[in-house]
């Protein structure tokens, strides 16, 4: 029973709750990077109060998920401009980012000698700026996260940037962010969180403090990701799903992930479609693959008892078989209309490079089972 346990030392959750970031910046710091998504004139509101409280600001406009040669970039200018500062209100990309420059502000080596899989994986120099990370979508909950994702486009793949230092200072959760989230963007990061805790609780890194954030966010998602997806407005459902995605993020950081998210890594590097979707596509084949050779290979891994347990809590069925939670993944997943892998452009192809690419990836170290290259490409195959 040994275990570490680390997470945001502030976390400020529930509706109206962004409207407290500004106080909290000017504690912590004078210059402001403020790190947004494409429509900046979307948190005009918080432009004006973080001003109105005295801060001087420096904008970053994230569109689309944060390649290494534009952090690079703006932590230049960052650094040029004095930021001593972060603040980062979007979604899982925006938030990556934002955690990526306050760490590389006061880190001044080349970005690769800090970088896992394709870089040299080195241990930060320095802390990382102050740094509040506020989410606009309910999915990565990389508010609590200890890294950074970022795409290395001339490797083609999702590469992590972490330290523990890089939790986010003020994780601050405010649903009514979310409300703007259209359905698509809804369902897809909802699989995300769902996808995080699943692995996280069947994780072999588990611990009985994220198991119990597990269950927890478990069922506030099982209830309530459906409602999101159909109405956006319901201010419930976006608290239950905003609760969900947080804990799936504090649990990540703390249990690490399987084989949904070693899978991703490569994918997303290569293929344009959205994060969650992609977790989505493969999350019941490697439920599937997992128990299988669980049972064949590992019969008494408390992975298996783990993997009933959420069946339980997802069908709100007490009798329910780990088989019955695979097949709500996947209604809910036809419900939702999330593509599989074939319609975001895989082909069998590409099946090696990425089955290849996905062994590699430091997601796939918390899996509750090594799999075979035979089994990664079963997966594959299924989530076609």
């Amino acid at each position: 029973m040994n275990f570490q346990f680390s997470t945001a030392p502030k976390i400020v959750f529930g509706p109206d709750s962004a409207r407290s970031i500004p106080e909290y910046a000017k504690e912590m710091g004078n210059k402001v990077c403020l790190v947004t998504g494409k429509s900046p004139q979307r948190i005009q509101w918080l432009v004006d109060a973080l001003q109105e409280k005295g801060s001087d600001l420096h904008i970053i406009s994230i569109s689309g998920e944060p390649d290494t040669k534009l952090i690079a970039g703006q932590v230049t200018d960052a650094r040029a401009m004095g930021c001593d500062v972060v603040v980062a209100v979007g979604g899982g990309s925006v938030l990556d980012a934002g955690k990526a420059i306050a760490a590389l502000i006061p880190n001044k080596r080349d970005l690769l000698d800090y970088l896992e899989v394709v870089g040299k994986g080195q241990a930060l120099d320095e802390k990382p700026l102050p740094l509040i990370a506020a989410p606009t979508t309910s999915g990565t909950g990389s508010e609590a996260t200890a890294n950074a994702v970022l795409l290395s486009a001339e490797n083609k793949v999702k590469v992590s940037l972490r330290s523990t230092d890089m939790i986010p200072d003020i994780a601050v959760v405010d649903p009514l962010l979310t409300l703007s989230a259209p359905p698509a963007v809804t369902g897809a990061t909802g699989l995300d969180a769902l996808t995080q805790l699943m692995e996280s609780f069947v994780s072999r890194f588990n611990s009985p403090m994220t198991d119990a954030l597990c269950r927890e966010g478990l069922r506030h998602g099982a209830k309530s990701l459906l409602k999101a997806y159909k109405d956006g407005d319901n201010v419930e459902a976006r608290t239950d799903m905003a609760l969900a995605s947080l804990f799936s993020g504090i649990t990540l950081a703390n249990a690490k992930l399987g084989a949904v998210h070693g899978f991703a890594a490569p994918l997303g590097g290569e293929f344009k479609a959205p994060h969650g979707a992609v977790c989505a596509a493969l999350l019941p084949y490697v439920m599937e693959i997992n128990i299988r050779v669980l049972k064949e290979r590992d019969p008494q891994n408390p992975a298996l008892a783990a993997y009933t347990e959420t069946a339980k809590i997802l069908t709100g069925n007490n009798s329910a078989q780990a088989a019955d939670g695979i097949e709500w993944i996947k209604d809910i997943c036809a419900e939702m209309k999330i593509p599989g892998l074939g319609e975001i452009g895989v082909q069998e192809k590409d099946f090696k490079s990425v089955a290849a690419k996905a062994a590699r990836a430091s997601s796939m170290k918390g899996n509750p089972i090594e799999l075979t290259e035979d089994e990664l490409l079963e997966i594959l195959e299924k989530a076609l």
